[in-house]
């Protein structure tokens, strides 16, 4: 896990991976070269983490020269494919999965992306063809930024390295803040927050001829598209199927020269990673305990803590603990923001901020995360919507009614906020659409009613948006939310701030559930073993018979890993949260309605209306634009 840069065109600038030093303690690389189009510039923080030794440090060239590579990231099936290579002659001077990576390319070019079992951005120059070429892995795991224009062209593990490039400005993008902003969702299209910044998604790769001068011209296409099978197996089929390739991932997972541990929240994901990792350590017979390391709350109403105490029992772990405190949430909000680049959704990131700082406290270096399941495997309750309604399209009723009972009894969702909740998404996607969007109008004094929003906004919504931006289908079932919110949305976001968080903390990240067999595995089972009656993640359930305690097993409650912020909000940082959103309004007025906002966060704070994350992104809205200095 490292930081990257690279440039062609633009003035080599060493302070532009010097500015993500965090990303890379253990070593540092920069490299001018020459191109028609001007110079060309590599840069590299390393993280160590696989073969620690000097033989590691990048830019990373082959024997001729010809080749030199910039990489962020671990490619788990490094020892495979370097015995593949050695029986066709190659030759490797270490043990590095860096210098894998490279022959591998030097031996099937970008054909071997689709080899690669990992987590991976890179960039490769070609300093006898001047070519520059750039890939990104599959779920867009690890970052890779990029801003262009026919002079120059820039690419970066973090937004920050590119501010201040003739193509990057501070100037907010403001379609993206208002998906932000509207429905918490960010990193779902190509576009970043910043105006004239975007990403390089997930599954692309990029090229740049610089072989003559004259403008510049990036060319990306997508090497892995979004990919659902058709897969009809039986329930003990699909939970054997599933134990087998989590199984497989997680010891992959596991390949690294440093230590190792894991996060536990006490849900059904990182629990049934941390027991997988127990059994593979030896915990309990004498091997090394998994370090796990846990945020808890006095709040019972968030608090995990007897979920995590009997995962810590179970796989007898070396728990560590921490305790998010409210008066420390403003009080790192700006760091953390500097960190992430964007605004965040919640202050839950704050408390995945703490656990990542207790684990480097502990001496871990490398942690294990359950990212990614609820995506593939349907775990947010607000599928059950889509679930019902497919249920209602095919007539099956008496598993519709099993539903309702199920949620009633498990969640304690009442049955008439389910039928009532139910007749929306029967309705044909304009009609619900618009009935949504007037109830919000209605509802939450129309606070982003303003004529910017109006004139710049997206109209059509960040789910949409993201599922038409990869040519996905429009969400109407299970299938089809699994397929967007893995491929298009909530994921990238989750990993974003992952990303930011564990890096900030000069930690590696990893996640499991995000091996592409298994994920291809998931989205193929399309609407079945997901949702089934009132439970999510079935086939999850069905696979950890056994490996799982069973009040984890058993566990319906979704929490997400939750701080008590509307505990907190309504409490001890009431004055704080007022503040916050006047000074967003000053920051950047007309882009909200201001009466509205206040309107809204009156009834929120007073308790006349559920609080959930809105007042938070309106809050942090203002943070980013003071700490990186965003303009409107």
């Amino acid at each position: 896990m490292c930081g990257i840069f690279g440039s062609i065109g633009f003035e080599p600038d060493a302070a532009r991976i010097d500015i993500v030093a965090h990303r890379g303690p253990d070593g540092r690389g920069w490299e001018v070269y020459s191109s028609p189009k001007g110079p060309v510039a590599l840069g590299h923080r390393r993280l160590a983490i696989i073969d620690v030794s000097d033989a590691g440090l990048q830019p990373m060239g082959d024997a001729s020269g010809r080749y030199q590579m910039v990489f962020n990231g671990e490619i788990y099936n490094y020892i495979e494919l370097r015995e593949e290579m050695r029986a066709k002659g190659e030759v490797f001077v270490s043990e590095s999965d860096s210098e894998v990576l490279l022959r591998a390319y030097l031996l099937w070019g970008e054909n071997a992306l689709p080899r690669l079992r990992g987590m991976f951005s890179f960039l490769i120059w070609d300093r006898r063809d001047k070519k520059l070429f750039a890939a990104r892995d599959r779920y867009g795991i690890k970052p890779l930024y990029m801003t262009s224009s026919p002079r120059g062209v820039a690419f970066a593990s973090e937004i920050k390295q590119l501010l201040g490039l003739p193509s990057a400005t501070n100037r907010m993008n403001i379609a993206r803040v208002h998906d932000f902003l509207s429905s918490g969702i960010s990193d779902h299209t190509s576009e970043t927050m910043f105006e004239g910044v975007s990403q390089v998604r997930g599954g692309e790769c990029v090229s740049i001829d610089a072989s003559e001068a004259g403008a510049i011209e990036v060319k990306v296409r997508r090497w892995y598209p979004a990919v659902a099978g058709d897969l009809s197996i039986s329930e003990e089929e699909a939970g054997e199927r599933f134990r087998e390739l989590l199984t497989e991932s997680v010891k992959l997972h596991l390949r690294s020269d440093v230590a190792v541990g894991s996060c536990l929240s006490g849900g059904l994901d990182s629990s049934a990673i941390v027991c997988l990792m127990s059994g593979m350590m030896g915990s309990g017979e004498g091997g090394a305990k998994v370090n796990t390391v846990s945020a808890c709350y006095a709040e019972k109403s968030v608090d995990e803590k007897p979920f995590m105490d009997a995962v810590v029992a179970h796989a007898h772990t070396e728990p560590h603990f921490i305790f998010p405190k409210a008066e420390d949430v403003f009080q790192r909000a700006s760091d953390i923001t500097w960190h992430q680049d964007e605004p965040f959704g919640s202050t839950s990131i704050f408390a995945q901020w703490c656990v990542f700082e207790e684990a480097k406290r502990v001496g871990v270096k490398v942690m294990l995360d359950g990212q990614g399941a609820d995506e593939q495997l349907a775990g947010y309750h607000s599928g059950f919507s889509y679930y019902m309604a497919d249920l209602t399209r095919r007539r099956q009723f008496g598993q519709l009614i099993r539903t309702i009972i199920e949620r009633n009894r498990y969640h304690g969702t009442s049955v008439y906020e389910q039928i009532r909740n139910h007749l929306v998404p029967l309705l044909p996607p304009k009609v619900a659409g618009l009935l949504r969007s007037q109830h919000r109008a209605l509802t939450q004094h129309d606070w982003l009613g303003t004529d910017i929003i109006r004139s710049k906004g997206n109209p059509k919504g960040a789910l949409q948006l993201a599922s038409d931006e990869l040519g996905l289908p429009t969400v109407a079932d299970i299938r089809t939310l699994c397929m967007t919110l893995t491929y298009g949305s909530n994921l990238a976001m989750l990993l974003h701030w992952e990303d930011r968080n564990s890096m900030a903390h000069s930690i590696e990240a990893r996640v499991p559930f995000l091996d592409h067999p298994l994920v291809e595995f998931n989205l193929a089972l399309g609407n079945d073993h997901k949702i089934v009656g009132g439970d999510t993640k079935r086939v999850l359930r069905k696979g950890m018979s056994h490996v799982l305690p069973e009040v984890i097993r058993e566990r319906r409650d979704k929490l997400g890993f939750a701080t008590p912020e509307q505990i907190w909000f309504r409490g001890p940082l009431r004055g704080l949260v007022e503040d916050g959103i006047e000074k967003t309004l000053s920051r950047f007025p007309g882009l909200m309605n201001a009466d509205g906002v206040r309107a809204l966060a009156r009834e929120m704070l007073d308790g006349d209306r559920p609080l959930d994350f809105t007042l938070w992104r309106i809050i942090n809205l203002g943070i980013w634009g003071e700490r990186v200095g965003v303009t409107m």
